[in-house]
């Protein structure tokens, strides 16, 4: 029977104090971590969340950055893409997603005057802006053929990131499909999307994918700039990223209540210390303000990294992650003009907006930073979310015309802030959003709005930033470099799997973890759930 819930944790305040012993404790509240907790209480198993931070959530948030703002911004992460609908079906979540009309705008310049790319908006729209911009339509007929591959791909492969790991071989046939094999899975993508496209600018806004969040060349021989690519556009099975509704917040708020009423008890201000375990029951030791204390369980859910299990454990850690982004929020009195008057700015920041991300351009970022220099002209994308979806805004800012702007950066390895993060992070928001004005008809500065100390309302996070603030290795928001979603040397059944049988990895270090998925903590207590009964 489970244990008898204790009353939950309010916010900033340490939560109650666990009972002796539960069938599972999950180590760590962000988002995977909820979704195990709700799917193991669902099964009738006791289950005890210790959360170090004063709330739940993890990177998947919402907050008010800006003092005396009624403005509740998703601050770490912000567009879902990689949550199966299973997962919101099967824990009976209230939580939504809007999909975006425009997929992505990016403004260029050609034969000196501005011009640009958007894509969206529907097929005719589309097809018309890629040969306003090059010329003719071949390069759209690529796109359609080189996304027709992609989408079979996420039809076949996104089902299985919840069911046990394939077998490459058994991945491959699933593929069915020997090219885009080829071109996903073995060769570097830099040379599928050379083979596809000829336009610097298309390139480019096809190559971002495989570089968010990841340090990499187009011609990386890791492929770990595939691997990225993979994830960013099987989501769903289409590829599509959504917007959450009521921000990222809303998702993980509704994870927590849905784990609450599967009886799980969330402690909040309960910093896990170590894990000691003989393979069948695990003791931990954790700290609160008010001193410590230990909890048994014949399992460990760790929603952590690779290294910081390694910590609890004691074992060897893996080699050190590094993050290689810039995260910048922003709030908005108005949306600014743009240099290219063709597009209206309520279409062009609605969707995924780039910045300096023509092919030559990531490749040059790439190369400056790999040699230890800020990028000179660092790559960029944002988005607005309030255009999709006015609700994380106050009534009065929404009727103003206010608006919010989430910048996400490439190309900025956390090697590069480490002699002085403070004076590099305002170097290369300067220089970032310098690459944004250069296509703006006036500076984003007069377009800031102002919290209600007179400050703008921008804030910006580093890789260094991340990892003091959440925890993130080196601030890598994967927690290291994304896996195939096959079996590899070392991987069990699920991917969630460690060295010691009753200590599993559910956060997004896992294999198929990364982003906002949940698809690691379902997995974990898949894992769980067959260990207590068996396979179903």
């Amino acid at each position: 029977m489970p244990a008898t819930p204790a009353p939950q944790a309010h916010p900033g305040r340490p939560g109650p104090r666990p009972h002796a012993s539960y069938d599972a404790v999950i180590v760590g509240g962000g988002h995977n971590g909820l979704v195990a907790a709700a799917y193991l209480g669902r099964a009738g198993r006791s289950v005890l969340v210790l959360e170090r931070l004063g709330h739940t959530g993890g990177a998947a948030v919402s907050t008010r950055p800006f003092t005396g703002v009624d403005a509740r911004l998703s601050r770490y992460s912000y567009l879902v893409s990689l949550l199966p609908k299973k997962i919101v079906r099967d824990l009976d979540l209230d939580f939504r997603v809007r999909g975006r009309t425009i997929s992505s705008y990016t403004p260029a310049e050609r034969d000196g005057r501005p011009t640009g790319l958007l894509v969206g908006g529907g097929e005719r729209r589309t097809r018309e802006a890629f040969a306003r911009l090059t010329g003719s339509g071949r390069e759209y007929e690529s796109w359609r053929r080189f996304y027709a591959m992609t989408g079979r791909v996420a039809e076949r492969v996104f089902p299985t990131l919840v069911e046990p790991l394939p077998t490459r071989d058994e991945l491959r046939a699933r593929v069915d499909d020997e090219d885009a094999w080829r071109a996903l899975f073995e060769e570097p993508i830099g040379v599928a999307v050379e083979s596809a496209f000829h336009d610097d600018l298309v390139r480019g806004v096809v190559l971002t994918d495989a570089l968010i969040g990841t340090f990499a060349d187009a011609h990386d021989p890791t492929l770990s700039q595939n691997r990225c690519f993979l994830y960013h556009v099987i989501g769903g099975g289409t590829g599509a990223w959504d917007v959450p509704v009521g921000g990222m917040g809303a998702l993980t708020d509704a994870l927590a209540a849905a784990a609450r009423a599967a009886g799980a008890v969330l402690a909040t201000g309960h910093e896990v210390r170590s894990i000691a375990t003989d393979g069948r029951s695990a003791e931990i030791t954790y700290r609160t303000p008010d001193g410590e204390g230990t909890v048994t369980a014949r399992h460990v859910l760790v929603n952590a990294s690779p290294r910081e299990l390694a910590t609890l454990t004691g074992d060897t850690p893996p080699a050190p992650a590094e993050g290689a982004q810039l995260k910048v929020n922003m709030l908005l009195k108005r949306l600014p003009r743009l240099r290219d008057e063709t597009v209206d700015p309520r279409e062009a920041f609605s969707g995924t907006f780039h910045i300096a991300e023509g092919y030559e351009q990531l490749a040059t970022s790439y190369a400056q930073a790999a040699a230890g220099r800020l990028p000179e002209a660092p790559p960029s994308e944002i988005y607005c979310h309030s255009l999709t979806d006015p609700t994380i805004l106050g009534p009065d800012l929404v009727e103003q015309g206010y608006q919010t702007l989430t910048l996400f950066g490439l190309h900025t390895p956390a090697r590069l802030f480490e002699a002085d993060n403070d004076a590099v992070r305002e170097e290369l928001l300067k220089s970032t959003l310098a690459q944004l004005d250069a296509h703006l008809a006036e500076p984003l500065a007069d377009c800031l709005a102002t919290d209600a100390e007179g400050r703008p309302c921008i804030e910006a996070r580093t890789p260094l930033d991340l990892e003091r603030d959440l925890g993130l290795p080196g601030g890598n928001i994967f927690h290291r470099a994304l896996a195939w979603p096959h079996t590899q040397e070392g991987t069990g059944r699920w991917g969630v799997e460690t060295r010691h049988p009753n200590v599993l990895l559910c956060g997004a270090g896992a294999v198929r973890g990364g982003g906002v998925s949940g698809v690691p903590g379902h997995n974990a207590a898949m894992a769980v759930l067959e260990a207590l009964d068996g396979p179903s």
